[in-house]
């Protein structure tokens, strides 16, 4: 294990049950080096932040952060990542599903010539339906962010300070934290980590807020989906022209009769669809614009454990 200092940053939902566990395996993996543990609270609905202070208060490594707002995974990593104060930061979920003791696998690494290290499994410990969307989910940001390696992803990583320079401004609601590292590197690696399975309590990600991760990925980090409703655009003209041609054409070379409700029904439907999904596109990139036109936040700390709290913390090491 690299002789350095490590933040260890825990996006924490509505998991009392396994924070006191995650921290002391967190503490005794790392009790050779100096490190620092930030537990940040996304507004969970059961008695987190209570053990969370506990914690605090008993353990001078961990710093509890609380979420005024449920603002989401991404942006509570976004919110330990900010104040976090050691060269290297190592993020985990709370379900302890990837244990604290694979922590030294990432760290050792992460070379000089590597920011970031993915562990990643090839045997995941989720039900079929998680395993499936979860790999569908990964290749989709691969494509739509034209990054290979989202592929390799996971919320497991071990990556160097430094690189939050690169996303230090205001970013508005709905952030990933993986689309952000690759504003500031290219060097990604995985290695292979443990994966258990999951103790206490079910996943929070539903289909429908997988999907939903998926467009605001889409429309938040990329442009592809405007170059898809230009292509989509190109190929309705083209659809359109030659079924004009079908329409004026038919009866001149064979003096047959088009029948013109089904064709004309057929065509509206068609092309309406076509239009609302065009318009649900740029309806998504507008939003973002509104959002970001109102100084809507990513999000907002409502109390730490600790008094040394600096709201706005310098983002160099």
């Amino acid at each position: 294990m690299p002789e350095t200092s490590v933040s260890v940053v825990i996006p924490v939902y509505n998991s009392a049950s396994t924070l006191n566990v995650l921290v002391s395996q967190i503490c005794a993996t790392l009790q050779e080096i100096s490190f620092e543990i930030l537990l940040v609270d996304d507004h969970s609905n059961d008695n987190s932040w209570s053990i969370v202070q506990k914690l605090a208060r008993e353990n001078s490594h961990v710093l509890g952060i609380r979420l005024a707002t449920n603002s989401g995974q991404h942006a509570a990593l976004l919110a330990g990542v900010r104040n976090a104060s050691s060269p290297i930061i190592v993020t985990a979920d709370d379900d302890l599903q990837n244990p604290p003791s694979c922590i030294p696998l990432l760290l050792n690494a992460l070379s000089p010539d590597v920011d970031v290290v993915y562990g990643v499994s090839a045997d995941t410990k989720q039900n079929f339906f998680r395993r499936t969307s979860s790999k569908i989910t990964r290749k989709f940001l691969s494509n739509a962010l034209e990054f290979e390696s989202a592929v390799s992803m996971s919320s497991f990583r071990a990556f160097r300070t430094v690189l939050r320079k690169g996303f230090d401004t205001e970013l508005g609601p709905n952030v990933a934290l993986d689309a952000l590292l690759t504003w500031s590197t290219t060097r990604f690696i995985t290695v292979d980590v443990k994966h258990d399975m999951r103790k206490v309590g079910k996943s929070s990600y539903t289909a429908g807020k997988l999907i939903r991760f998926m467009i605001d990925m889409t429309s938040g980090f990329s442009t592809r989906p405007l170059r898809v409703a230009s292509s989509l655009g190109c190929v309705t003209f083209i659809c359109g022209a030659l079924l004009l041609a079908f329409v004026v054409g038919r009866p001149i070379l064979t003096e047959e009769r088009v029948e013109g409700f089904q064709m004309l029904a057929s065509t509206i439907i068609i092309f309406s669809g076509v239009q609302l999904f065009l318009l649900g596109i740029l309806g998504e990139y507008i939003g973002r614009i509104h959002f970001r036109v109102m100084n809507k936040p990513t999000y907002l700390i409502s109390e730490t454990t600790s008094q040394k709290y600096v709201p706005n913390p310098p983002l160099q090491l």
